[in-house]
């Protein structure tokens, strides 16, 4: 069956419409109780959000058909969707849902689901859940006597802190760090600079003053400029920015030099290769990752195995392979020794620990390769198929004629927003720019 719901993570789209309404909300809350409930024990869903205004209207929403089908909840409140899906295994949930749309605008919101192991669904599940959303469930309420009881949880932010911080080893501290920390005034606007702090680091913090309106607004994994400006204001030796549900991370050096998710995972995967804690000589990304990396890696000796986008996908991969590092370019980072999912606070940390022991400055020790020039454009769409257009077949059928054996091309629709991309890389940087122009002019064509 055709999956009208879920895209690349979980549900996602403008709040109070379809599909971010509290109607849905209620009937998807529904679906995902019974399809999870098996036995007779009571069943148990913890639900986290993130900081967005809609947040409030998708939980309560969510927290009426949980009750509904006799789930238990317990609610969270703001943290970080790796924080769900730790307290969904700690607390012997039968799932988890975050409340989130990433690094989304706050108008945007999002439903993530997790099984009890802490992993997001398959699409298998996730299709099942579909069909029961499309079904009329009256007559599988609950009884009066069994419906499920709701309440909000104390300390979890507490529990997330401990987790993240025991992922280094148990001497190593942060004293001596500068440390800028940009939360995009999202889920993680205390947690993190809490964790950083306890740690040894000096803690200058932005981001962290959230209205329900502010989150990814011009700060965040997606807008690193303030960052940049911050770290070079305080003389700071590193920055690093999360994204609304901070589940993916960005840095930048004492320099402001951006540094992306394919320059952590190649710094992560040397840092294991080292001391003997790679899995499997490898490292999982998805195809949107650039091919110094690939080329980087099979320099150490190590592969590089591409899926398709989303962490989700880079997860399954990850399982299927045996590998324990994987990620995405965007700065999801995903350390299956620690985590079931992106986890940015947990990958930033990781980074530390290489750098307090190597005694080297970030510009030195996070730029292990040099880039092939890459150019990513979006295309965006109301409705149709614009990728099957004859035009835009043909443009595509030319640019990978002439980037043949000397670069690539990745065209594909968002899986969480109505817009095509268009990525391509090469050597010849002029080249490319021209091949991804036709491309992009001729879907502009098609989409108008």
């Amino acid at each position: 069956m055709a999956r009208k719901l879920f895209g690349t993570d979980g549900i996602r789209g403008r709040a109070n419409q379809w599909p971010i309404t509290p109607d849905l909300a209620m009937k998807v809350a529904m679906a995902v109780g019974l399809s999870f409930r098996k036995g007779n024990h009571r069943h148990r869903v913890v639900i986290g959000k993130d900081t967005r205004l809609s947040g409030y209207m998708i939980e309560t929403a969510m927290v009426a058909g949980f009750t509904a089908v006799g789930v238990d909840v317990f609610m969270t409140g703001p943290i970080p969707t790796p924080g769900v899906a730790m307290l969904t295994r700690s607390l012997r949930c039968d799932f988890g849902v975050m409340i989130s749309a990433s690094h989304n605008p706050f108008f945007d919101n999002g439903i993530k689901i997790f099984g009890p192991d802490g992993y997001k669904l398959s699409d298998e599940i996730e299709a099942e859940i579909e069909g029961l959303v499309a079904q009329d469930l009256g007559d599988r309420l609950a009884a009066s006597a069994d419906l499920g009881r709701a309440k909000r949880v104390d300390g979890v932010q507490d529990r997330y802190i401990e987790f993240a911080k025991r992922t280094l080893p148990r001497n190593l501290s942060l004293a001596g760090l500068r440390v800028v920390v940009d939360c995009g005034n999202g889920a993680a606007y205390r947690v993190a600079p809490d964790a950083l702090w306890e740690l040894g680091a000096e803690v200058v913090k932005i981001g962290v003053e959230p209205d329900g309106r502010n989150i990814n607004d011009g700060c965040g994994s997606t807008a690193p400029g303030l960052l940049q400006k911050k770290v070079h204001e305080v003389r700071a030796d590193i920055g690093i920015a999360l994204d609304g549900d901070a589940d993916r991370v960005i840095i930048v050096d004492e320099k402001g030099k951006i540094v992306d998710g394919d320059q952590l995972m190649a710094v992560v995967a040397e840092s294991f290769a080292e001391d003997g804690r790679l899995s499997r000589p490898g490292v999982v990304a998805t195809v949107m990752s650039n091919l110094g990396l690939e080329r980087h890696l099979a320099g150490l000796g190590l592969d590089l195995v591409r899926t398709q986008v989303g962490d989700r996908y880079v997860v399954e991969g990850m399982r299927a392979g045996g590998y324990n590092v994987g990620g995405e370019q965007s700065g999801h980072i995903v350390l299956s020794d620690y985590a079931t999912t992106g986890d940015g606070l947990v990958a930033a940390l990781q980074i530390l620990s290489v750098l307090q022991r190597r005694g080297q400055p970030v510009s030195e020790i996070c730029h292990r390769f040099e880039p092939v020039p890459q150019v990513l454009k979006n295309v965006r769409f109301k409705g149709g198929r614009p990728l099957e257009n004859a035009e835009v077949q043909a443009a595509i059928r030319g640019g990978e004629e002439k980037l043949s054996g000397n670069g690539r091309l990745v065209i594909r629709p968002s899986g969480t927003e109505p817009v095509i991309r268009v990525m391509g890389e090469a050597d010849d940087a002029d080249l490319l720019g021209s091949v991804v122009d036709d491309i992009v002019a001729a879907l502009g064509r098609a989409a108008a």
